[in-house]
């Protein structure tokens, strides 16, 4: 999340976690969606960057995008692993 404070990206993480946790049909808490919103963005911003060239361009609409896509492939990643896919 480039371009974003810490508030900013605290703010727009629990909001992607939360969007990624109702796609998913997952149920965890605030602390836990803050973080899978984040690393969501994290991992979403890196696919984005290496299957396109550029992420959503800094725009606060299209990183929560960018961000719970990453969210929801951070979800599934994590089920696949436990055995829960």
């Amino acid at each position: 999340m480039e371009g974003f404070g810490w508030i900013m990206s605290i703010i727009l993480g629990a909001i992607a976690g939360w969007i990624a946790e109702k796609i998913m049909k997952t149920d965890t808490g605030l602390l836990m969606n803050i973080v899978v919103g984040i690393v969501g963005a994290l991992i979403g911003n890196f696919i984005f960057d290496a299957l396109i060239g550029s992420s959503a361009g800094g725009s606060i609409i299209g990183q929560l995008i960018v961000a719970v896509i990453g969210a929801c492939i951070l979800i599934w990643l994590v089920r696949l692993v436990r055995g829960r896919a």
